[in-house]
């Protein structure tokens, strides 16, 4: 996938991968272009699956990436389950926890696979309920208070002049990093459908880390029916676009919601755009 700059001639591949072995999903916000003709800078904004998977050749390049701050979307439980994050020394880090109680993917899954009945596992995820769980966390991002301070607190740290390059991300990389990576991308201008384009693209980069899995699943005896469990591992439009629809039936557009929903003024707008946006308007 190729955007085109505002410069002549140049081009730039967006939805860059950062090369983390541990970390398929990382990749680059850089390069997507606003409806106002600008692009935003590589470099200084960065999503990505779970850090704590990132291997000794990884911590070179993640390096070499000039990080000031990461932040991990992860909740408590996932850290001390999964490990903290990897990271170069000298950056800072920040965790802004997103747990949705009703609509918990990992105690989900860790109910389906302890519970090798074939029907249970069914009744738990089958006939859309898990698409269904899904499209709900999309709606909660937008509905729930906490959430929705902790992703402004994440834009504040994008817009804060000493705060890039910065990169975040929960255990995926798909649905609390996809809604944040959205609010950011819409933030600064960008077209509604380069925003899905970039969500979905979740599901090339982790295609066979997702594939990979469900086939363990399957050998393992742990799941008669694995693919019972692909709508909770990939990216799906309807998900997103849940909660773009929770932001309109709430606060009538994405400008109510970023002053009365997420709390947010001009000043973290000016300073997005100062941060991460490329030339000026045209």
């Amino acid at each position: 996938m190729r955007n085109v700059l505002p410069e002549p001639d140049r081009a730039v591949l967006v939805g860059r991968s950062l090369g983390l072995r541990g970390a398929v999903n990382a990749r680059d916000l850089g390069g997507y272009r606003t409806a106002g003709g600008r692009a935003v800078r590589g470099g200084v904004v960065l999503r990505s699956d779970g850090l704590n998977r990132v291997t000794a050749e990884d911590l070179d390049p993640l390096g070499a990436l000039g990080l000031r701050a990461v932040v991990d979307l992860r909740s408590a439980e996932e850290i001390r389950e999964a490990g903290p994050d990897r990271v170069p020394e000298g950056v800072a880090t920040h965790h802004l926890p997103l747990l949705a109680r009703d609509f918990d993917i990992n105690l989900t899954l860790r109910t389906a696979l302890a519970d090798r009945n074939p029907r249970k596992q069914r009744g738990l995820l089958g006939d859309g309920r898990a698409a269904a769980m899904m499209t709900g966390l999309y709606r909660w991002f937008v509905t729930d208070l906490v959430a929705r301070e902790r992703f402004a607190a994440l834009l504040r740290l994008l817009a804060d002049p000493d705060g890039v390059p910065l990169l975040f991300h929960c255990s995926a990389g798909k649905d609390r990093t996809g809604w944040a990576a959205a609010l950011v991308l819409t933030a600064l201008g960008v077209e509604r459908e380069t925003v899905f384009a970039d969500y979905l693209l979740t599901n090339e980069r982790s295609a066979a880390v997702v594939d990979r899995v469900l086939d363990d699943f399957g050998s393992r005896g742990l799941m008669r029916e694995p693919e019972l469990l692909r709508p909770v591992f990939r990216a799906d439009r309807d998900y997103l676009d849940a909660a773009f629809a929770e932001v309109e039936a709430g606060w009538s557009g994405f400008d109510a919601f970023w002053r009365e929903g997420l709390g947010l003024d001009e000043d973290v707008l000016n300073g997005l755009r100062a941060n991460l946006l490329d030339g000026a308007a045209v």
